[in-house]
Formats: C-alpha cells, sequence, structure tokens
C-alpha cells in the first residue's frame, strides 16, 4: 500500500500547454530546440561529470512520459543511464563548419524518444575546438527555462571543474522561491474560460471544467481593472482570429521531413549600438531591420516580387518572473510581427519596424496566445491541428531574440568561445530565425524546411549585406 501511494505521489500531470507543445510534433515538423556550443577542448567523462551533479536541479532531465488511463504524466525514469543521453559523434570529413551544418540539419530531422527523458547532448571535435550540440524538447520546457538549465552547468571561471568543482552561481536561481502563476498567466486565466468554451462548442464536448475552480479566473475577478484587461485581451483574440492570412512566397507551403541549418558570423554588438545611436532605436529593432532586409534580398534572388510585401513572424514572449526563470514547462505567448520586407531603403525599414514594435508591446496577444495554447492542450487533437492550422496561415516564420550571458563562461573547466541555436517552427512553419547574443557578441541561425529553402545560406548573406547598408548610413 505504501508503495503504490509513493508510486502516485511521483506522478506529475503534464500541464495543458506542454501537452500542446508535445502534441504538435509531426515527422516534418519537430518541436525540438537544437543549439551548438564551441568550446575550446571538452572530453566525454568530463561532460558527462558535470551533468550529472548539476543537471539534479532540472528534474525534467531524469523524467519520462508516461500514459496511464489516458492521461500523461512525468514519471522518473527507473532506467536513466546519462551515457545513453550524451554521447560521443564525429562530423563528416573534414569536420569542418560545412559538415556542422550537415549534421545539425539531420539531427533536427531525427525525433526524440518519449520512453527516456527527452534531451540529448552531442561531442564532436571541430578543428582544434570541440562542438557540443544540445536537443531538447519543447515539451519539457521553453527558451527560457532551458537556458537557465544550460547556465546552471557552467561557471564564471575555468576553475570549475571536476567532481569538487563549487555550484554554478546560475544554480542559485534554482532555490528562487516558487510562485504558483505569474502575473501575467492570471492575466491571460481572465479569459480563459471564454475560450474553452469556444473549444469545446467546437469539439462538442467539455474541455476544461476543472481549470475554473480554485484560484483560476474567479480569483482573478477580484483584481482591479479585470474588465479593461479582459476587454483589451478579447479584443486580441478577434483581431488574431479575423487576421488575414500570410502571402503566398517561397518561405511556405508543404513540409518535408528534411532540414537545412546556417549561421551568420559573429556581429560585435558594439557595433549594432553605433548602428543604433546614429539611426535610432533598439539594438533589437536593429537586427530585426537587417534580418528582414536579409530575407527580401533572398526573395528578390529568387525573381520574387518584393514591393510592399509585409511577412508575420511569430515571436516567442516570456511571461516569467525573475524567481521562475529556472522553472522547466512552457510560460510564454506569442506576438505577431508584420515584417516590412517589401521595403527596400534601410532607414525607412527601421522607422517602420520601430512603430510596429511599439504597437506590439502594448498588445495583450502574448498573453493571449498563452490562454489559446491552454485551451490547446485541452482540447481533442484534432480541435489543436485545426487552430495550429488557423494560427499557422497567419505566419511565415517563428523568430526568437534571446540576450544570453554578456561575458565568457566555462563548461568543466573549458571556456564556451560561442553558442547559437535554432528555434521549432509551430504551426507547421517552414522558416526559424534565431538571434542570440553572448560575450557582447550576437549570432543570427536560421533553420529552413529542404523542400522550401535549400539554401538558408542566401538569408544570412543578405542579413550582413544589410548590416553593411545600416552601418555606412550611421556612419554619415
Amino acid at each position: 500500500m505504501d508503495d503504490a501511494m509513493t508510486a502516485r505521489a511521483k506522478l506529475e500531470p503534464i500541464t495543458p500547454v506542454d501537452r500542446a507543445w508535445l502534441r504538435m510534433d509531426e515527422p516534418d515538423n519537430l518541436m525540438i530546440i537544437t543549439g551548438v556550443m564551441t568550446l575550446d577542448r571538452m572530453d566525454l567523462a568530463t561532460l558527462r561529470q558535470v551533468v550529472a551533479e548539476r543537471s539534479a536541479v532540472a528534474k525534467r532531465f531524469r523524467q519520462r512520459l508516461e500514459v496511464r488511463n489516458g492521461k500523461t504524466f512525468w514519471v522518473d525514469d527507473p532506467s536513466f543511464d546519462i551515457d545513453h543521453h550524451i554521447q560521443a559523434i564525429d562530423l563528416d570529413p573534414p569536420g569542418d563548419k560545412d559538415a556542422l551544418e550537415v549534421t545539425v540539419g539531420r539531427m533536427m530531422s531525427e525525433p526524440l524518444p518519449h520512453d527516456r527523458p527527452m534531451w540529448r547532448f552531442y561531442l564532436a571535435p571541430y578543428g582544434d575546438k570541440t562542438v557540443m550540440i544540445s536537443r531538447l524538447h519543447h515539451a519539457i520546457g521553453d527558451g527560457v527555462g532551458l537556458m537557465m538549465v544550460l547556465l546552471s552547468l557552467t561557471d564564471l571561471e575555468p576553475s570549475g571543474s571536476g567532481a569538487k568543482a563549487p555550484n554554478s552561481p546560475f544554480a542559485a536561481l534554482f532555490d528562487a522561491s516558487r510562485t504558483v502563476r505569474d502575473a501575467a498567466v492570471e492575466r491571460a486565466r481572465t479569459i480563459m474560460p471564454e475560450v474553452i468554451q469556444l473549444m469545446s462548442r467546437i469539439s462538442g464536448g467539455d474541455t476544461g471544467k476543472s481549470d475554473t475552480k480554485g484560484g483560476g479566473a474567479r480569483s482573478g475577478s477580484r483584481r482591479p481593472g479585470k474588465v479593461k484587461v479582459a476587454a483589451g485581451m478579447s479584443g486580441a483574440l478577434a483581431a488574431m482570429t479575423v487576421r488575414s492570412s500570410d502571402p503566398k512566397t517561397p518561405f511556405k507551403g508543404p513540409l518535408t521531413v528534411e532540414k537545412r541549418v546556417a549561421w551568420s558570423r559573429l556581429v560585435g554588438l558594439d557595433e549594432i549600438r553605433a548602428i543604433r545611436g546614429g539611426l535610432g532605436g533598439t539594438i533589437n529593432d536593429v537586427l530585426l531591420t537587417a534580418m528582414s532586409g536579409g530575407l527580401r534580398q533572398y526573395l528578390v534572388n529568387r525573381g520574387e516580387k518584393v514591393d510592399g510585401l509585409n511577412l508575420r513572424a511569430a515571436i516567442p514572449v516570456s511571461l516569467r518572473k525573475i524567481d521562475q526563470l529556472a522553472d522547466m514547462g512552457n510560460l510564454f505567448g506569442l506576438v505577431f510581427l508584420s515584417l516590412p520586407v517589401g521595403i527596400a531603403e534601410p532607414r525607412e525599414r527601421l522607422a517602420e519596424l520601430r512603430k510596429r514594435m511599439a504597437a506590439l508591446k502594448r498588445s495583450y496577444e502574448a498573453p493571449v496566445v498563452l490562454a489559446v495554447l491552454h485551451a490547446m492542450g485541452l482540447a481533442p487533437l484534432p480541435i489543436q491541428r485545426l487552430v495550429e492550422r488557423i494560427f499557422g496561415a497567419k505566419a511565415t516564420a517563428v523568430m526568437t531574440n534571446v540576450p544570453g550571458p554578456r561575458e565568457m563562461l566555462y563548461l568543466g573547466g573549458s571556456a564556451i568561445e560561442d553558442m547559437f541555436f535554432w528555434v521549432p517552427q509551430s504551426g507547421r512553419l517552414g522558416l526559424g530565425i534565431s538571434i542570440l547574443s553572448y560575450d557582447q557578441r550576437v549570432r543570427l541561425g536560421v533553420s529552413t524546411d529542404a523542400g522550401l529553402i535549400p539554401d538558408p545560406r542566401g538569408i544570412i548573406d543578405g542579413f550582413h549585406d544589410e548590416i553593411d547598408r545600416l552601418r555606412a548610413l550611421a556612419e554619415r
């Protein structure tokens, strides 16, 4: 009896939002975050040792999924073996950047099994360096949470290595007090009952009675400004629902299993700050302007008409409090930014992006999308697929910009000289754009469906051309 009670206590139901991300996994569109770290040196034994010592702060790294009586739970994996999750590989000869691109693209087509913890690290020689390729399923956490897990493995000094190494300074974030809900999530829940009822009417069933009990929407109704917030969120939901589909371009179409990746050269943040100082805006505005110009150049080179063209990008927005940064699970919404790809002149494109970004910052789109994701996880799978198609039609790309550590970090005593990543494309989109800053430099990563965009380096080349144009304008 005691053993049975203990077993039940270890069952942790998957949250509706995490379940929604799990069910988005399809052979031609996997929901896996892929990253690369370049290390000055690293061996398999050291990496396994560091992860074994420090990954205990992230319980999902030792848990797998299990279905019981039609419900999905997180459970401790009794056969967990860290050697299975951290492996050594070799890149195709000659082991250069081209070979790394091929390897990462191939991995992005390979699913992670659900009967084991859904993460993998791979070490490979890379010239006189070592690369670590990480693969983490979106169901175990969003980009912010997973970034904090990776940071917990690192040190600020190279001396932090070996079994007796001090805990990472970032690990303290995992000991922060936990709260039940983020304030933004509570705001999202003010319209959650309406969203769930809508899903229920479509599916012909009751998808969420239990979610409106206790501290749900009723507790939110006692908050000042509830009517104003609910009205704003309801308006945002209505606007997203009636929003027109994105135009047909080479970036949109049926997906294949095969994927491609590319990444930019390092761009110094001082260079971006100089552009910002000369032309205005934020660092993010400058990067998005250059990236939009890169998309424009790619289309022009393919003979496409681009004048007046706008393409929407779905941008994740974290809804976490500071003391929730290290939590696993997904706690973010999405906003849809219309990229002015049709504007040729960089200054005009930057000015237009600034206006659009300012409008998005005042919108309720992010918490609304979180509420929709919650409802999708509660609804039957066909209803989730329907919502994915509706929202996927309204965007062309998934795009994320993550501000990483400002100084060099060390993993097992080895300097992390570079890091970049690729975001999965929800909504069956074929284009993912990821921007990550690290050690006062920034990289752009592009992942594409090979059937749509077989040559993502063309987008990267355009991005660099636009950075050069913006720099020249700022210098004047």
